[in-house]
């Protein structure tokens, strides 16, 4: 079923999902910065900005953060030429208290970045699937650092390649209606 869009938005959030059927080309760092930057510029608390990525290009690299995943995410994010962990300090660096809104600021930086990948014709798919626990072993992370979310990156691949559980499932999923996620006090009082 195709998506619906009810107003005029951006063509990236209209195109933008998350496929699984990655194609094995690499793909350069230097094609890679770029979403760092937009993810540089999104909004935070105190400007903080706290999020923090680990990048896997390399081939070893990679191996070392397929090693983290769940074996369903390994059937598919394997074919992924990078993989990126995505993590963010849980403490203000001005008065070392806990910063509550670290994880809602790493989102943000997380939807910019896959905005500008879709922009520039990669496709990215975030998981929750993995060990944080081998994730933060493997890579040496500190507790003050929240491990949140591996996401795939790279172009897109054939379809036909994925494993047959994934197939039927490879396509953009519709959104619940507006009106289930938005609530306007002022329409409710009959305004």
């Amino acid at each position: 079923m195709p998506r619906e869009f009810n107003y005029d938005i951006m063509p990236e959030i209209q195109t933008r999902w998350s496929p699984r059927a990655f194609s094995p080309e690499k793909v350069s760092r230097q094609d890679l910065l770029p979403l760092f930057e937009a993810a540089r510029y999104a909004p935070s608390c105190f400007n903080e900005q706290p999020w923090r990525y680990i990048l896997a290009l390399e081939d070893e690299d990679i191996e070392r953060m397929r090693g983290i995943l769940t074996a369903d995410n390994r059937l598919w994010a394997d074919k992924a030429p990078a993989l990126l962990l995505v993590m963010a300090h849980n403490r203000f660096a001005y008065n070392d208290k806990e910063n509550y809104w670290h994880m809602f600021d790493a989102g943000t930086a997380w939807g910019f970045l896959s905005l500008e990948a879709e922009r520039r014709g990669l496709i990215t798919h975030a998981m929750g699937g993995f060990s944080r626990k081998r994730a933060r072993e493997s890579f040496n992370i500190p507790e003050e650092y929240t491990v949140i979310c591996v996401v795939a990156i790279g172009k897109m691949g054939d379809k036909a390649e994925l494993h047959e559980k994934f197939v039927e499932r490879e396509q953009p999923e519709t959104r619940k209606p507006l009106e289930d996620v938005f609530v306007s006090f002022s329409e409710e009082k009959g305004e």
